[in-house]
């Protein structure tokens, strides 16, 4: 698949959670996979998306040279993809809870370790978020119960639930490769049987029901499917919703609440945020 690169240069040196932000919003705008070193901030968006979303790509880059960053195009050649996620695959721990890493990582001490092949659905950066979700599983009463991994990526979520005990997951992602890399991951850490990895969207959802639902996405893709998301959830099941920052929070907490679903909980990290809430 044909790549670009998109490099940002910033004036002066800058920490990961200064650019969470910028992160966000060209994930949104369909780029997968970042790197940053000192005072650059290199992104990598498929030729595809670039052409779908490249009116309103180019329109966010405008604002970003508007505050004097200077922002370069190039095409990719013969790109050595593996080096790039591993490069910037990190391992998550949370506490002593859980691990999650790569093969390449050393083993954890956690209670329940993970281990994830990223490939191209790993490498945006939002350690944050999963950090946020995975911590938040161990607040909820998942056992023995249904769930949906909404936007699954390489299935992490969907893995640590069934390894807590929940009876059956399905795993959701839109992109193809998520879906492979999901079915690999299940496979790999030994919860394949009692997890079914499709590839779409909410609209897959519309004859199914769960006890409860994980999804870490973004603002908008929450915004519109809250609505199909309400309507698949059991009486009593809640919802763990990430993806999203701070300024974003109330618009999440209203939509949820319009569906019928109470605010239970709010957390956040590094600018990164998560609401819990429950379906009356």
């Amino acid at each position: 698949m044909e790549y670009y690169e998109l490099k940002i240069t910033f004036p002066e040196v800058v920490e990961e959670e200064d650019t969470g932000i910028i992160v966000a919003e060209l994930g949104d705008l369909g780029f997968d996979s970042f790197q940053q070193e000192e005072n650059v901030l290199n992104g990598y968006v498929s030729a595809v998306s670039l052409e779908e979303r490249r009116t309103e790509i180019d329109a966010y880059i405008r604002t970003l040279e508007a505050d004097l960053l200077k922002c370069e195009w190039s095409k990719m050649e013969n790109i050595d993809w593996n080096e790039v996620w591993e490069s910037n695959f990190e391992p998550i721990q949370v506490g002593d809870l859980c691990c999650v890493r790569a093969p390449f990582h050393q083993p954890g001490t956690c209670r329940y370790d993970i281990v994830i092949m990223p490939k191209m659905s790993f490498g945006t950066g939002h350690h944050a978020t999963t950090y946020l979700m995975i911590e938040n599983m161990f607040r909820m009463d998942i056992q023995g119960k249904n769930g949906l991994d909404m936007g699954c990526g390489t299935g992490i979520l969907a893995i640590l639930a069934v390894k807590l005990g929940a009876a059956f997951m399905d795993a959701v992602d839109i992109d193809d490769w998520a879906v492979e890399n999901s079915r690999e991951n299940t496979k790999a850490n030994g919860t394949d049987r009692r997890i079914s990895v499709m590839q779409g969207d909410a609209s897959r959802l519309h004859a199914t029901h769960y006890d409860f639902i994980l999804a870490n996405i973004n603002r908008n893709v929450l915004l519109q499917d809250m609505g199909t998301y309400a309507s698949c959830l059991e009486p009593g099941g809640e919802m763990l919703l990430s993806g999203f920052l701070e300024p974003d929070v109330p618009a999440i907490v209203d939509c949820a609440g319009k569906q019928g679903l109470k605010l239970v909980d709010h957390r956040e990290k590094d600018g990164w945020q998560l609401v819990r809430v429950r379906k009356a």
